[in-house]
């Protein structure tokens, strides 16, 4: 339980801090004045507590305390770093504390360090860097590659990580905690803070924030912060739903809910489906073309400025936006948000939610609007959830060899250190608080040798052992390392650009590579004409015909997640039961009392298996709702061990609640044959064997190439292609299979295959919960509403003379006429 520890009283603030939020009408909350005292007594720790509660004040309080009772007129260098997950939300984050500051009367400079800064910026930052600087991750990595930036570091006083749940679990958080560890040994009196809204292992997150031992405070704030959670229920609802049109259906829905508030942010999963809706929008409503607009991470940043202006004045009626929108930034003025589609995660909707209704008190408000009947039932699920304080929790990683090598040049960029020095400072973070001395040792001359297979090109030598110590090998080999400083792996972006001049951002490569000069395609809401493509930047005109491609980004598949897929089986359970008290399930009850009467429900101890036969053959459907990831893996693992006993050729369906497995001829399956194809042991094993696993690990081998240093990605101006990238990282991943194969990195890059793409750890769960779960084998006549999605998804992947829609419609219109009147 979070420890309430010392607590300022009221009135115990410095003075200039009291009218200052005397001023405002303003008084602090229990939880901001415990995190306060516990900064003032030396303490680190993780302030958690919901969106627009007061985060920021809590942390940014502490540190202007002590400065105003110690020496309040000075401009001190580097007091404080505040690290925030996205740069979009820096300059927001740095106008709300310059506001605190000046309000209080301490002479700081606040100034912004990421990407976007400017060269010259930059360059008196590295001779003198503000009182308060807003950085990211990875400019705080190229921060401490610099000496001249090392020596004014040594004065640090407080680090505050916000949104610590966005790093944790992923890479970038990796390389931030080994760039606290650097700071706590250039600073040992620094304080470390985390910000967190949405985390269900809080105890986790604060021990991987402030490192091995340590300990902490844990501040959760107490107030009540509302969240309604309602749908947008369709007037009718199909029995046999099908995905692949992005909710559009539910246009007219959204547009009269938009209509009911004064402001709206409207959020979709996809920066496609974002597109889209926000045509389909204007289209419909000609008369916001002046009040509505969109925001997504690929528009230009200019651009998505403009638009957090006009949203934070109140300007706008509607902002279609992705998740570019769901940190950080205060938008009072938001009175709703819209989720389009499904959530897939608890965490993820309540950040959403937090978006509106932003301060404490205050009450957030989502409406879900489904683009696929099946959906609703994630709603309720939700809403069930956040009523019983379920949240996901975040995994952190451990052992990452590719973030690690890039850090220690980094590390010796910045300042030569001994072997042991190094070991000692790695090992002060959790990610690599248990690496190994083989590791170690292999980590260590991969960077001064290039391992075995490399050791014969000096590029991959990247440090040398100069008096005991370890040293950059040379200038050149600093300023390509510092270019590539970073875990961000996206696939190469081309630049949108008027031929006129003027950015508009930036979509893949390979969606550009398809396309024509003089085709049309839909971006940051304007239909525009491809003229040239030249130096990596497509040149574009406005386009006067309205049929256009909308480009689809890489990365868009969200997975259900496991504590929400656990909600939606109990919703089944809860109608099986007789229990319809949740709107959803109610409205979902004729599609549910269908699957019931054909088939069987899946439930928590349920495990629903269909074997339906058509004219296309024998469908083996099982229903494990684990997510899309885990579907991948395990209806490529049953179609492996089934394969063993019975040859047979597959074809494969995935969605987030279950997959198809389609053959010509019958499968010899029974409730005892499909046990030991859903056993665990062996899983590891058979899971590599029965995916391209050679294929998958060369192509997550691509961003562990780039991470580690053994891909340059280009000098500023002269990037290389993603084609380029691929092939250079193919061609090292080729030489080490080959020479090299006990290669650490490739070893890497098969446990990432297992972990990330086929998520082992919950596939692995999937299996043993099927070992005590009923299996319910059924044969129904035709396709159940469950088995109808997972069908269309197949057909629409397949190569047809006929339009996959219109068979769609006609199996549709089958259905519905066998279901009746149900």
């Amino acid at each position: 339980m979070p420890d309430a520890g010392p607590r300022i009283p009221a009135g115990a603030l410095p003075a200039a801090v009291d009218r200052w939020l005397d001023a405002r009408g303003w008084t602090l909350f229990p939880f901001q004045r415990t995190a306060i005292a516990a900064y003032l007594a030396g303490e680190s720790g993780l302030v958690h507590s919901a969106t627009g509660s007061g985060k920021t004040l809590a942390a940014i309080l502490g540190p202007l305390c002590e400065a105003l009772t110690t020496d309040p007129d000075a401009s001190p260098s580097a007091q404080v770093l505040w690290i925030t997950p996205l740069r979009a939300l820096a300059t927001d984050i740095a106008h709300n504390l310059r506001t605190v500051i000046e309000g209080v009367g301490l002479p700081w400079t606040v100034e912004l360090r990421t990407g976007d800064t400017n060269s010259s910026a930059r360059a008196r930052q590295r001779r003198r860097l503000p009182s308060l600087l807003v950085t990211t991750p990875e400019s705080l990595a190229l921060l401490l590659s610099y000496p001249d930036t090392l020596r004014q570091l040594r004065g640090l006083r407080a680090v505050v990580v916000d949104e610590w749940h966005e790093l944790l679990g992923n890479k970038r958080g990796v390389l931030l905690e080994l760039g606290l560890a650097r700071l706590r040994r250039l600073a040992p009196a620094l304080r470390t803070w985390g910000l967190s809204a949405t985390l269900g292992n809080t105890e986790t997150a604060l021990q991987v924030l402030l490192g091995p031992g340590r300990h902490g405070r844990l501040v959760a704030s107490d107030l009540d912060r509302p969240v309604t959670i309602d749908t947008l229920i369709p007037a009718s609802l199909e029995r046999f739903p099908w995905g692949g049109h992005i909710g559009l259906k539910q246009l007219d829905a959204v547009a009269d809910a938009i209509d009911e508030a004064g402001s709206t942010l409207v959020f979709c999963n996809t920066r496609f489906q974002a597109e889209a809706w926000y045509d389909a929008l204007l289209r419909r409503r000609i008369d916001w073309v002046d009040r509505m607009a969109l925001h997504h991470g690929s528009l230009d940043r200019d651009l998505r400025e403009r638009v957090e202006v006009l949203l934070r004045d109140g300007s706008l009626k509607c902002v279609v936006a992705t998740s570019s929108l769901d940190l950080g930034v205060d938008f009072t003025p938001v009175d709703q948000v819209i989720q389009i589609g499904g959530p897939k995660g608890i965490a993820r909707l309540l950040q959403r939610a937090g978006r509106s209704g932003h301060g404490p008190g205050r009450r957030s408000r989502v409406r879900c609007a489904p683009s696929h009947a099946l959906e609703m039932l994630e709603y309720a699920a939700a809403r069930r959830a956040v009523a019983a304080g379920r949240i996901e929790p975040r995994e952190p990683l451990r052992n990452c060899l590719d973030v690690l090598a890039q850090h220690l040049v980094t590390r010796v960029l910045g300042e030569p250190a001994s072997a042991e020095d190094l070991l000692a400072e790695v090992r002060d973070c959790h990610a690599f608080a248990t690496l190994s001395d083989a590791h170690w040792a292999w980590t260590l001359d991969f960077l001064t040798r290039g391992g075995p297979a490399l050791k014969a090109y000096p590029e991959y030598q990247r440090l040398v052992v100069q008096d005991a110590v370890l040293r950059i090998a040379s200038p050149a080999l600093a300023r390509r390392h510092r270019m590539g400083i970073g875990t961000i792996t996206a696939d190469a972006a081309i630049q949108v650009q008027w031929l006129g001049g003027g950015r508009i951002g930036h979509v893949e490569e390979s969606f550009i590579s398809r396309m024509k000069p003089g085709e049309r395609f839909m971006f940051g809401g304007r239909v525009l004409e491809l003229v040239r493509v030249r130096d990596m930047t497509a040149f574009v005109r406005r386009a006067t015909s309205s049929k256009r491609a909308i480009p689809k980004w890489v990365g868009g598949r969200l997975p259900l997640s496991s504590e929400l897929a656990d909600g939606v089986l109990e919703l089944c359970d809860a109608f099986a039961a007789g229990d319809t008290r949740e709107p959803e399930v109610a409205a979902l009850a004729p599609l549910l009392r269908v699957q019931r009467d054909w088939s069987a429900l899946p439930g928590r101890d349920t495990l629903l298996v269909e074997r339906i036969q058509t004219r296309e053959g024998h469908h083996l459907f099982l229903y494990p709702f684990a997510g899309r990831l885990v579907h991948e893996g395990l209806s490529a693992l049953v179609a492996w061990r089934i394969g063993q006993q019975q040859p047979a050729t597959f074809t494969t369906a995935v969605n987030d609640y279950g997959f198809e497995l389609l053959t010509a001829d019958p499968l010899d399956v029974d409730e005892e044959s499909l046990r030991r194809v859903l056993d665990p042991t062996g899983l590891a094993d058979d899971a590599l064997a029965c995916i391209n696993a050679g294929e998958m690990a060369r192509r997550r081998f691509r961003e562990i190439a780039r991470i580690a240093g053994l891909v340059f990605q280009g000098f500023p101006g002269a990037g290389k292609s993603t084609r380029q990238i691929q092939a250079s990282s193919g061609l090292v991943y080729d030489v080490l299979a080959r020479h090299d194969a006990d290669n650490r990195l490739l070893e890497q890059a098969r446990r990432e295959v297992l972990e990330q793409e086929l998520e082992a750890l919950r596939l692995t769960q999937v299996l043993e919960r099927s070992r005590t779960q009923r299996i319910a084998l059924t044969q129904p006549e035709r396709l159940t509403p469950f088995a109808f999605p997972l069908w269309v998804d197949r057909i629409q992947t397949r190569l047809s003379t006929e339009r996959w829609q219109d068979r769609v419609a006609r199996m549709l219109g089958s259905l519905e006429k066998a279901a009746g009147a149900a």
